[in-house]
């Protein structure tokens, strides 16, 4: 994401407010996943919420079993010399096929529906195209059929995520101006030489 700590906490605290039991009508607050997570769930579960800008969360559900689960994954591949981690694409979507599948599902039948990948710093690599291009690819390569997406443009997302029936709800969150970071101005002492 991108997003700075600070950002990230806020939006956080401000997630887990909005997402009260009592406030929405879910018996459980929704289970928040940061970046490089994953989970799984069936009808015993919780729902599964993130917010995403240029990471993207793929939602991978077996209708037929009613079992689910999203990751969240930072980049489309990993550095060089880097370790694997659920934060690089095609680790996060490994590690969330394995387990679906351990917990019951049938590589056959997985849907997918895939988020983020929004544009959210002008001046940088556009990041979030190269996730979503990878989520494309990879699903297509791999015979997972995508259901239905949302990727791209210059918005962050709010997604929640049902596991067991695939059911998914997003909200675009409003775009907040970038405030400029100006330095202050150094005095320099005046220097005699002699």
């Amino acid at each position: 994401m991108s997003w700075p700590n600070a950002g990230v906490l806020a939006k956080r605290d401000f997630l887990e407010q909005e997402m009260r039991p009592e406030k929405n009508g879910f018996e459980q607050a929704p289970r928040y996943l940061s970046q490089g997570e994953f989970a799984i769930g069936d009808a015993r579960a919780t729902p599964l919420t993130t917010i995403l800008g240029s990471c993207v969360s793929a939602c991978l559900f077996d209708p037929v079993r009613g079992v689910g689960g999203m990751n969240h994954f930072l980049l489309p591949e990993q550095p060089k010399g880097s370790v694997s981690a659920a934060s690089f694409g095609a680790h996060a979507m490994e590690l969330l096929i394995n387990e679906l599948i351990k917990a019951g599902a049938e590589r056959r039948n997985l849907r997918a529906k895939v988020f983020g990948g929004a544009r959210m710093i002008s001046s940088a690599s556009d990041v979030g195209r190269r996730n979503a291009r990878f989520i494309q690819e990879f699903l297509a390569r791999e015979a997972i059929d995508c259901v239905s997406h949302s990727l791209g443009g210059t918005t962050a997302r709010k997604i929640i995520f049902w596991p067991e029936s695939g059911r998914v709800r997003q909200k675009l969150l409003e775009q907040e101006p970038l405030v400029p970071i100006i330095s202050p101005a150094l005095e320099i002492p005046e220097i005699e030489l002699f």
